[in-house]
């Protein structure tokens, strides 16, 4: 089964796509991946969803309009990845759309809200869609995030000791494995979201990431602040 994956981070810049043929050994699922295009969002469509994020105001017209811009951004992608990586055979396409909410009140995840509406992907490649990923995990009891640790878990699984895997994303998050009991996985804290904040802010909004991170080595350590972080650890 050749399988697409359809991403968008936190820090709302771009759309990647993965893709992978899956094949079922026995009990294993064996992945051999077939490769990854992306594409920035259009600087448009990243003003617009920059400007209604919290604590902005909107309005549902805007919300209804990303929805509709993102879900096309998507199906772009998609479609060139069909043709590019899977020689237009893909089978299933996952998306994970953009997350512009997060509802969590009282130390629990109430909702969560990802835009990008995967009705454009459908008619766009002709592949049944599977989507709304983090809002199945909330209705499920879970926090709706982190996914990844779904993979970091087959991938750490059976190795000796305690394996941890650290993700840096928009939000920075970490998978423990270990032989005495079950995963733990959650979020640690902002990363590239504010990294890319202070970036534009910094510059002037004429750079919005530091591309192989050669502003920050340049830098020095805030000592202070440092131990001021790791005493709110």
């Amino acid at each position: 089964m050749r399988v697409i994956g359809l991403m968008s981070g936190t820090s709302h810049d771009a759309v990647d796509a993965a893709a992978a043929d899956l094949v079922l050994d026995g009990d294993t699922v064996v992945l051999a991946p077939l490769g990854l295009v992306g594409e920035a969002y259009p600087e448009a469509l990243r003003s617009a969803l920059s400007a209604a994020l919290p604590p902005a105001a909107t309005t549902m017209k805007e919300v209804c309009a990303l929805d509709t811009r993102i879900g096309q951004a998507f199906a772009s992608l998609a479609a060139r990845a069909d043709r590019e990586l899977c020689e237009g055979r893909a089978d299933l396409i996952g998306s994970h759309g953009q997350t512009v909410y997060h509802w969590a009140e009282g130390g629990k995840v109430h909702g969560t809200l990802q835009l990008g509406q995967p009705a454009w992907i459908a008619e766009a490649t002709g592949c049944p869609v599977v989507s709304d990923l983090r809002t199945r995990d909330v209705a499920a009891g879970g926090q709706g995030a982190p996914l990844v640790s779904l993979v970091d878990a087959l991938w750490l699984g059976g190795r000796p000791g305690v394996c941890a895997a650290l993700n840096l994303g928009g939000i920075a998050n970490i998978t423990v494995v270990s032989s005495a009991g079950d995963p733990l996985a959650f979020d640690t804290g902002p990363a590239n979201a504010l990294i890319d904040a202070a970036v534009g802010a910094l510059t002037g909004g004429r750079l919005d990431h530091d591309a192989d991170g050669a502003m920050a080595a340049r830098g020095t350590v805030h000592e202070p602040l440092l131990e001021r972080l790791f005493g709110e650890a």
